[in-house]
């Protein structure tokens, strides 16, 4: 009878706790605190930080800035207010902070007093930058460039809100880009006295500084002297189909700009002078017109010109690049294996010695961005995140110990009642090679069970899917849905070599597909994967994968039993005439249509509709100018011309990717609803 009853109790407890754990849902997602921005102070002592808090009911996220010793303690907020203030710079003696708030750029102190308004421009700031004496900001805006003064640029503001006529008119291409219209107006570097006053435009001319292209940040500096403003500018003629940025040096004052980096017709990015002044630091992509080309560190000699690279014999693409305040080494970041670990390279390398053994890993088992180093370059503050857990501040050794502390702990409390699960890697053999990606399983993964399979498939097709955080396409919310989540990596995906990332430009639907395919099959196999309920889902290219898949689901070792695409290239041809970053499909097809039409025609999914039978949700954002939304109408058109089950979601007010919170969780809950119906 005792037995009885407490096998009872055992049950009845067991059950609660099952019932108990609640699943991570979409609006959970949405209520996740954003911390972001980490900024290490001159004398290395204080971490600023921002974060930031969505408000559903107004679709907007509420972003404020926070300080903290750079051990961690004493953390505090010192803004607030109905209005984000975001973009936190400390001044060069780390007595002010800039940032930004109501669209315009201010200072204030550390603890959050003394707050002036330094820029009051009609056309915004954004993205404040200090000259080394404290006595200038350099920020961006974006103006007409035919005008000489704010007022000019008001009066025409005004005139074009209050005309009856909203036609576009432009003479030239990349006329819109990503959102928005870019037909007039140009994005310039202004300067301004860091007490406030009248801003001057130190970058005048029908150009944008810094180019579109492939920007990686803040793309302007001052010299060392605060003489002259270091920024990127495309001297290419026809900006659509180039991704040549090149560095320009000129006088604050006005003056003839030089071109620093002529002759190199990659991409050129992210400039910064050590801090002894003796170099500038940027990153450089070596070939023309290719957006996915390898970024390398080069070291530019401020005294004789001279022009090296850091990172040779290196085959991964450097990201965010700091430099120690003794200016001997260089920290980045770069994605390997779908981790993004910390690296060094010297700023003065012995050249005697093969190249590849200058660069060495730091920080191992990492996704991390932001990156700051202390005053004493013992350690490196950055922000980081995993599959399992939103961005946090961390700080890790310089010396290659890790010794990794967490900082901040703005999540922890919201995220732990979920016990999300961490990916696990995951390996197959691809069409050629072995191939990498990641495995989900729900919370509450019971390893008897069998669970449905969702694949999904990353954009790019130059990117990857990573052990990180991310809002646009969670998988904890699909496999927190009930699922197993494969995210595989298939040819094209950074971080496994620059060939694995070259080997998939004019062979879209080629070896990608059959890694992407050997993966499911691989993952099929597992025993507590259902074959006969598998779906996948993607977006860009990886929409593009999915209308693919339509076209060709005849694999005899499964088969897919619904579709996701969103924003996904279905028509080449008239995906390449109506794009805007025509660089991209020139390079990606050798050519546009009636150059090369053989890549077209083989690689186009519209012309494979014949084929389709498979129930498919098709999303879009009428305002993306990426992958127009027409794209997405001739999807959906193919698909109910051929009574296929399928489903047509677009918003009116979103681009390529749906950000706005209620938008989001209306997508998420159209998109698991499908699959829920079709795989369940």
């Amino acid at each position: 009878m005792k037995r009885t009853l407490l096998l009872c109790l055992v049950l009845a407890v067991s059950s609660i706790v099952v019932f108990s754990q609640p699943e991570f849902t979409v609006n959970d997602l949405i209520n996740v605190r954003r911390v972001g921005s980490a900024q290490v102070s001159p004398d290395g002592r204080k971490v600023l930080y921002t974060v930031g808090i969505v408000d559903k009911a107004t679709n907007k996220t509420n972003t404020q800035i926070f300080i903290m010793s750079i051990d961690g303690s004493d953390q505090k907020q010192i803004t607030s207010g109905p209005a984000s203030s975001s973009g936190p710079v400390w001044s060069p003696n780390g007595k002010k902070i800039a940032y930004v708030t109501g669209g315009q750029i201010w200072t204030m102190e550390p603890d959050g007093g003394d707050r002036d308004q330094v820029t009051k421009i009609s056309t915004g700031a954004g993205s404040p930058v200090w000259s080394r004496d404290g006595k200038w900001i350099a920020f961006s805006s974006e103006v007409y460039p035919d005008c000489a003064t704010d007022a000019c640029n008001q009066a025409e503001d005004a005139r074009v809100e209050n005309s009856k006529v909203k036609a576009h008119v432009t003479t030239r291409l990349l006329y819109r880009h990503w959102v928005e219209w870019r037909d007039r107006k140009r994005t310039h570097v202004f300067i301004v006295d860091s007490d406030g006053g009248v801003a001057r435009d130190v970058t005048p001319g029908d150009f944008d500084a810094p180019p579109y292209a492939a920007s990686t940040g803040t793309d302007f500096t001052f010299s060392p002297d605060g003489r002259s403003i270091v920024y990127l500018k495309n001297p290419d003629k026809v900006e659509a189909i180039s991704t040549n940025s090149d560095i320009f040096i000129a006088n604050v004052n006005g003056g003839q700009p030089r071109n620093l980096t002529a002759g190199m017709n990659g991409y050129d990015a992210s400039p910064v002078y050590t801090p002894d002044g003796k170099y500038l630091i940027f990153l450089s992509q070596e070939t023309p017109g290719f957006e996915s080309d390898r970024w390398r560190i080069m070291r530019y000699n401020a005294s004789n010109g001279e022009i090296v690279e850091l990172t040779r014999g290196f085959d991964q693409s450097a990201g965010n690049i700091t430099i120690s305040p003794d200016s001997k080494t260089i920290y980045f970041t770069a994605n390997f294996r779908g981790h993004n670990p910390i690296f060094s390279v010297p700023v003065e390398p012995d050249f005697r010695l093969r190249i590849a053994t200058h660069v060495k890993n730091v920080v191992d088992g990492v996704y991390a961005g932001n990156l700051g180093v202390s005053e004493r370059a013992d350690r490196l503050v950055f922000s980081g995140s995993s599959n399992a857990q939103p961005a946090e501040v961390f700080s890790a050794a310089t010396d290659g110990s890790n010794n990794l502390q967490q900082l901040t702990h703005v999540t922890d409390a919201a995220m732990a009642p979920f016990k999300l699960r961490s990916a696990e890697d995951f390996e197959w053999m691809g069409a050629i090679k072995k191939a990498h990606g990641f495995l989900l399983k729900p919370a509450n993964f019971d390893p008897s069970k069998r669970y449905p399979l969702i694949v999904l498939i990353h954009g790019g097709p130059q990117g990857a899917w990573g052990d990180n955080w991310g809002y646009r396409w969670n998988p904890q919310i699909f496999a927190n849905r009930g699922y197993v989540v494969f995210m595989p990596n298939p040819r094209g995906s950074t971080g496994y070599g620059q060939s694995y990332v070259n080997d998939v430009s004019g062979d879209w639907g080629g070896k990608a597909y059959t890694d992407i395919m050997n993966g499911v099959a691989a993952v099929a196999r597992l025993p507590y994967v259902n074959r006969r309920e598998i779906g996948a889902a993607g977006a860009s290219y990886g929409g593009y994968m999915v209308d693919w898949i339509l076209g060709h689901n005849n694999d005899p070792r499964f088969k897919f039993k619904a579709f996701v695409s969103h924003a996904g290239v279905y028509n080449l041809e008239s995906m390449a005439g109506a794009t805007e970053e025509l660089w991209f499909v020139r390079w990606e097809f050798k050519g546009m249509p009636w150059e090369n039409p053989g890549l077209y025609n083989k690689w186009s999914p519209h012309k494979f509709a014949a084929n389709f039978n498979t129930p498919t949700l098709v999303s879009a954002g009428e305002l993306d100018y990426r992958v127009p939304v027409d794209q997405s109408l001739q999807l959906f058109t193919a698909l109910q011309l051929h009574n296929v089950d399928s489903k047509l979601i677009v918003f009116p007010d979103e681009g390529h990717w749906i950000l706005k919170p209620q938008n989001s969780e209306f997508w998420y809950g159209q998109v698991m609803d499908w699959f829920d119906k079709h795989l369940k």
